[in-house]
């Protein structure tokens, strides 16, 4: 039998309906594998080797009652088939020594997703810079004098801290906003602190693009998240509307590009965020929209991933 382990956010505070990790939860249990549970806590390395403290995970697509969790055990990674790193940001120094103890897992032969180094290596705003044909204007800089003129040569400028998700710290400049200073002090810390600036693009009014990819093949439908009135984030926590769409040719193009980089680093469930023509951010540390996209088109995305998976471990 298959062993699956998942360090997650506590299961408990989960909303399933649009949960992605649980939509995978879901289909490793519909495949029969066993499903080992723990959050960063439960993890631990004693003399090089990765342990956890680990329950025995079942899950049932209800929303009063979506899991049983057994009593943890200590397990050593090494027992594990395939393990789910599906912490979600900030992604902190103690993202980092996860990460760390993750990779212990992976060079005693476990199947780690995303692959640990890769998690730590791409930052999923400043990673766009590898693929510059894919992106509108982007400056990245801690420096104010910097950030003004790229304000000012755009007219039109979205700035964004480099660690956040969920659409936290997002500000739209417009050239001469009495605002922009202070903006500009408040992300940077003052100068001490770089940040990502990029030429606001207004088809972010249909929505910013989520298209999930699978080991770089991407998933025919993505959903784009419409902004709320008087919103320029689309994002879902702040009040987006997702609505589903199929991939343009531009949307499989700027895939193309990305692909055989993602292969390369063993990141093998990515969501690309595309505004209009452009690639915004690579998410490879808990990219969502499974279960929307799925309800929407009768999809089962997590159990593509799961057999992409398996046919990993049959190839090893």
């Amino acid at each position: 039998m298959t062993r699956i382990g998942v360090l997650m956010d506590p299961i408990g505070a989960i909303r399933i309906h649009k949960d992605s990790t649980f939509a995978m939860l879901l289909a490793a249990q519909a495949r029969g594998w066993e499903i080992r549970y723990f959050e960063q806590k439960d993890l631990f390395l004693r003399d090089g080797h990765a342990r956890a403290r680990a329950g025995t995970l079942e899950v049932r697509d209800d929303p009063q009652d979506w899991y049983r969790l057994q009593p943890p055990q200590t397990l050593a990674l090494a027992e594990f088939d395939i393990l789910l790193m599906r912490k979600d940001p900030p992604v902190d120094l103690e993202y980092f020594a996860s990460t760390y103890i993750l990779e212990r897992a992976e060079a005693a032969g476990v199947l780690v997703v995303n692959r640990p180094a890769s998690l730590r290596d791409v930052n999923e705003k400043l990673y766009t810079a590898w693929f510059p044909e894919c992106c509108a204007p982007t400056l990245v800089s801690r420096d104010p004098m910097q950030l003004r003129e790229f304000i000012h040569e755009q007219e039109d400028a979205i700035l964004k801290p480099l660690y956040s998700m969920g659409g936290s710290s997002i500000f739209r400049v417009r050239q001469g906003d009495p605002n922009t200073n202070v903006i500009i002090e408040s992300l940077t810390d003052l100068g001490r602190t770089s940040v990502m600036a990029q030429r606001y693009i207004p088809e972010i009014s249909a929505g910013d693009k989520r298209i999930l990819l699978i080991d770089g093949e991407p998933v025919p439908y993505a959903l784009a998240r419409i902004p709320a009135a008087g919103e320029t984030r689309g994002n879902l926590a702040v009040g987006g509307r997702g609505v589903g769409v199929a991939l343009s040719e531009r949307d499989r193009w700027i895939c193309a590009q990305v692909a055989p980089a993602l292969r390369e680093k063993g990141l093998y469930f990515v969501g690309l965020d595309v505004i209009g023509d452009y690639l915004t951010e690579i998410n490879v540390t808990s990219p969502t929209c499974i279960r929307e996209l799925d309800r929407e088109y009768g999809l089962d995305i997590a159990g593509e991933l799961m057999d992409c998976l398996a046919a990993k471990l049959h190839d090893r």
